[in-house]
């Protein structure tokens, strides 16, 4: 089993996953601002510090077999703290996976970061900052598994999904739980080749995909 660095495990899908690879048998670093967010999870591999990701956060990466990057500013701040956690504090993360020697860092990205001008709303700063923190990860040298989830909902996940884009708009989301369950697929996965997938409901397993 790995010792994981997920950074956002208090998010939406952090939290999530963090359980999730807690019932995998892996061993999780969880470096997150407010360390009462995780205070209900009780597990021995579970290891809480407190960090805010716009201080120097170097320190958690030794060790880490696996970095999972799945901190978000949020749809409640403005693109001073996309720019801050969506880009710069990627763009860190990556830097100091590659000081540490990480086996392999995991990337939650967003369905729009492969080509942010092909979108024309208020989410494009949101996407523009996904997608130099992908590009840096790309160009680092790291093995890395890039996932591009559709729009996220707050409902029970299927374990199953697609990787080609829909021809409906509508149909492009997916339960932010299938997105913790492929992050974990991620961890697990033996392959050394890089990869960018979109995910989005499907009828595909999700072990399948990985």
């Amino acid at each position: 089993m790995a010792n994981v660095l997920v950074i956002g495990a208090s998010g939406q899908i952090g939290k999530q996953a963090t359980v999730k690879l807690l019932d995998a048998g892996h061993k999780v670093l969880a470096p997150v601002r407010s360390p009462d967010k995780l205070s209900d999870i009780e597990n021995d591999s579970l290891t809480v510090v407190e960090q805010n990701l716009e201080d120097d956060f170097s320190a958690h990466f030794d060790g880490a077999d696996v970095v999972v990057f799945t901190a978000g500013s949020g749809g409640n701040t403005g693109a001073e703290k996309t720019i801050m956690i969506d880009l710069w504090a990627a763009r860190n993360a990556v830097n100091y996976a590659k000081d540490a020697g990480t086996p392999k860092f995991v990337m939650i990205s967003s369905i729009g970061a492969g080509d942010p001008d092909a979108v024309s709303s208020e989410i494009k700063p949101y996407l523009v900052a996904k997608h130099m923190a992908d590009e840096h990860l790309i160009n680092s040298g790291l093995h890395h598994v890039i996932l591009r989830p559709g729009t996220l909902l707050n409902e029970p996940g299927t374990h199953l999904v697609r990787t080609d884009m829909p021809d409906n708009k509508d149909d492009a989301v997916i339960p932010r739980e299938d997105v913790a369950t492929a992050i974990v697929e991620s961890v697990a996965r033996e392959s050394s080749d890089n990869i960018i997938t979109y995910l989005f409901k499907g009828d595909t397993p999700i072990s399948q995909v990985f």
